[in-house]
């Protein structure tokens, strides 16, 4: 089962930035995953829509000056990472799953991430890009046809694949509330990976290995991977 480290070794180091990153794959986590908004000057690794929690500054993320973003410390002297900056952390053959937060201009995005992505050791067979809005997916997708998507998902859908059948989707990602046995087996067998979020406690870990999930989202990779030896 693939361990993902979530906004990177999140519970060790400020989340979503260089340093839980770089932490992350020193814990033998087989990749990371980070949020992303499309700032009118590039793509930068943030969660939130608002400053405060991470930053301890006022406003939203999109309406702050580039150049104030960059200099903001969000904790133990970490700057608010670009996706260049993200990705030139991936190790070789380590996997990578972008969350897309806010996006503004399709075709600018993905010439953003392909160049990124060619300037970085990213294998692009282990790059997945994933957001809860699937006309983002869709709309990627239809530029980026080798791209592979990853359906999110915070809820248990009556018909809990469609949308990853309409996105051509590589994997559906899901919340750990919401996941049970049969959604895993019903959409492993219509071809898709299922990857759960966020899955902290040992005992998660095992149940989700025992239903054969392929990969979790944990904001703690050295623990999973001691309970998923």
């Amino acid at each position: 089962m693939l361990i993902f480290a979530h906004r990177g070794a999140s519970k060790a180091a400020p989340e979503n930035s260089v340093k839980a990153f770089n932490l992350a794959f020193e814990q033998n986590a087989d990749g990371i995953e980070f949020d992303t908004y499309q700032h009118d000057s590039g793509i930068v690794v943030f969660h939130d829509r608002t400053l405060a929690r991470r930053a301890r500054e006022p406003g939203y993320l999109l309406d702050t000056q580039w150049e104030t973003l960059r200099k903001m410390d969000i904790g133990e002297g970490e700057r608010i990472p670009t996706l260049a900056e993200a990705l030139n952390c991936v190790a070789v053959n380590k996997w990578c799953n972008i969350e897309i937060k806010h996006l503004q201009d399709v075709d600018g995005w993905v010439h953003e991430v392909k160049t990124a992505v060619q300037q970085s050791d990213i294998d692009t067979e282990k790059l997945l890009i994933s957001s809860f809005n699937h006309h983002w997916l869709q709309a990627i997708a239809s530029r980026w046809s080798d791209v592979k998507i990853g359906a999110l998902s915070a809820s248990y859908e009556l018909d809990c694949t469609a949308s990853a059948r309409a996105l051509h989707a590589y994997s559906v990602n899901i919340a750990l509330d919401a996941v049970d046995k049969e959604f895993v087996q019903t959409a492993q067998q219509e071809g898709f990976d299922v990857f759960v979020y966020t899955v902290d406690e040992p005992r998660d870990m095992l149940m989700l290995k025992a239903w054969g999930v392929a990969g979790i989202f944990t904001n703690v990779p050295d623990t999973a991977r001691k309970v998923l030896l």
